[in-house]
């Protein structure tokens, strides 16, 4: 299906997912969290047990969210079952309105988004507890493509770029990511 715009939501689905696809981790950046970091980036001791812990579920959940959203970018199906077990408000909408967005315009994701998650801070004393993660996103073989044809969409190219995400712990103990962005502007 062809628009009359097709740069313009191509480049805005590739903004808004975190890697032109991995689907959502886009628009703004993550908001700043609460209190004073209980690991401060230039602080030299060692994490403690609970910080292992929550960088370690942080980074199970980031692993998550890029998977679910390359499933349902791949589907082009926004209610896709895995981004609500990995993602919440206000990422999760996001990420959904994305992925919708492409599928009105008959376009999927294909091919392979690679990875390289760290963890550059932990805060355990925030209300929720957070952690931020940093990635270097490599998009140069995860195509936005038309699903009837599989030419690529004008504009959609890829590259490597940084890519920032917060994940958040809830009441229940689960970590879900709740905020990120890609930034394109910044290669890795």
């Amino acid at each position: 299906m062809r628009t009359r715009h097709p740069h313009r939501w191509a480049t805005s689905l590739v903004i808004a997912t975190m890697a032109g696809a991995a689907s959502g981790c886009g628009g703004d950046g993550p908001e700043p969290a609460a209190g004073p970091p209980v690991r401060p980036a230039a602080d030299t001791r060692p994490p403690s047990a609970d910080e292992r812990a929550a960088e370690q579920a942080a980074l199970t959940a980031y692993a998550g969210y890029l998977d679910a959203s390359r499933e349902a970018s791949r589907a082009g199906d926004p209610r896709h079952p895995a981004l609500a077990r990995f993602l919440a408000d206000p990422l999760l909408t996001r990420v959904r309105v994305v992925i919708d967005e492409a599928r009105r315009h008959g376009a999927v994701r294909t091919g392979t988004l690679r990875s390289d998650p760290t963890v550059t801070s932990v805060n355990l004393n925030a209300a929720p507890p957070t952690v931020d993660i940093q990635d270097c996103l490599d998009t140069t073989g995860y195509r936005l493509v038309y699903a009837k044809d599989k030419r690529l969409v004008p504009g959609s190219g890829g590259g490597r770029h940084l890519a920032t995400a917060t994940a958040t712990r809830y009441p229940d103990g689960r970590w879900l990511i709740t905020a990120g962005a890609a930034h394109q502007d910044q290669p890795c």
